[in-house]
């Protein structure tokens, strides 16, 4: 494989930080924020061979960057073949952008007792399709690969540290148990050598 080119992500990072230093409504950064991701997910050729790689047990959350004041996370979310999510949500605006494979996302509201119920048909995203999810737009979801034989692969961007958020997967009577997600990868991508080009 030929060496990654980091520059994309590089521009996407940057890009982002300027949009958050103007502190805009939530709805600016998702539309923005979106058109930006899809800029970046536009190209395959970027994201390194580490944060590709699947796990047969579980889908794995690999951290890209963070930003210094934890205002974003860039992750790559790895599915292999047939997994998928509990139910869940995130408590801060994100950004889902599918670079590879495709994914499935059902979202979930809750009925007047606070039971959930599936909401709407499942949103099919494939390579290039953006999705936007938080507390205001609709934050509880679950997603799957939409492929049982191979491996799919999407960008995520939420607002702030995502692996240290404190979140809630949800029973079916819409009982929350907590947890926070963390990470799968020991290293981060090295984005900022600029030796090479």
């Amino acid at each position: 494989m030929s060496k990654p080119q980091h520059h994309r992500l590089r521009a996407f990072v940057a890009g982002l930080a300027e949009l958050l230093e103007a502190n805009p409504a939530e709805q600016k950064i998702l539309q923005q924020g979106g058109e930006l991701l899809k800029e970046l997910i536009r190209h395959d050729d970027w994201l390194a061979e580490p944060f590709t790689q699947p796990n047969p047990q579980r889908y794995q959350q690999y951290l890209l960057h963070a930003d210094a004041q934890q205002r974003f996370s860039v992750v790559s979310f790895v599915w292999g073949p047939g997994q998928s999510t509990p139910v869940h949500d995130h408590r801060v605006w994100g950004l889902i952008g599918m670079l590879r494979g495709a994914e499935v996302s059902q979202n979930f509201e809750r009925d007047a007792r606070g039971a959930l119920f599936a909401a709407g048909e499942p949103v099919r995203l494939d390579p290039g399709d953006v999705e936007a999810v938080s507390p205001e737009v609709g934050d509880i979801h679950r997603v799957s690969n939409a492929f049982t034989d191979r491996t799919s692969i999407s960008i995520h961007v939420y607002g702030g540290n995502i692996g240290a958020v404190k979140r809630a997967v949800y029973a079916e009577d819409g009982s929350e148990k907590p947890f926070i997600s963390g990470y799968n990868n020991a290293f981060l991508p090295n984005i900022w050598d600029l030796s090479h080009g």
